[in-house]
């Protein structure tokens, strides 16, 4: 399978890459706990279909440490016990702002309230970001048929 554009052959393409990642590299050093950003990542991607994302974020916390056990059940988070309540809003939250077109409202003040209760400002301001750009990344990805399968653990740098 071949993607429909090469992200990183053409010019446009390649240069929003480069601004995606330099958004990313804001959250990535922010205070928001690193797994909870792989989760919130994987969540987003799984909910979207963008297999190149899941499986780039499920290697990548895997190598990191992240166990089989939470990586197998991030998609059924509600029914785990594995998963901590600040895990569990930050998960709420990545659902509730992926899916914003499918849910009437869009996020909820209770799903805001309670990610609030976990997280401060900076690091609820690096999830909101987080969400909106792990979505954007999905979403290009998926436009062009980004295959997925063949990511190593830190080939991007």
């Amino acid at each position: 399978m071949e993607a429909r554009l090469n992200l990183f052959g053409n010019e446009i393409a390649a240069k929003l890459v480069r601004h995606f990642n330099s958004a990313g590299k804001v959250i990535a050093d922010s205070t928001l706990p690193a797994e909870t950003q792989e989760l919130v990542k994987i969540r987003a991607s799984q909910i979207n279909g963008c297999g190149f994302c899941t499986d780039m974020h499920t290697k990548d916390a895997a190598a990191a440490g992240e166990t089989s056990v939470r990586l197998n059940l991030i998609a059924a988070w509600r029914e785990a016990k594995v998963f901590t309540d600040a895990e569990r809003a930050a998960l709420e939250l990545a659902e509730q702002g992926t899916r914003i077109a499918d849910a009437a409202g869009g996020v909820t003040d209770e799903a805001w309230a309670n990610a609030a209760k976990h997280y401060d400002e900076d690091q609820l301001a690096a999830l909101a970001a987080l969400i909106a750009l792990i979505n954007a990344y999905n979403r290009v990805n998926v436009i062009v048929q980004q295959p997925a399968g063949d990511y190593e653990p830190g080939m991007f740098g």
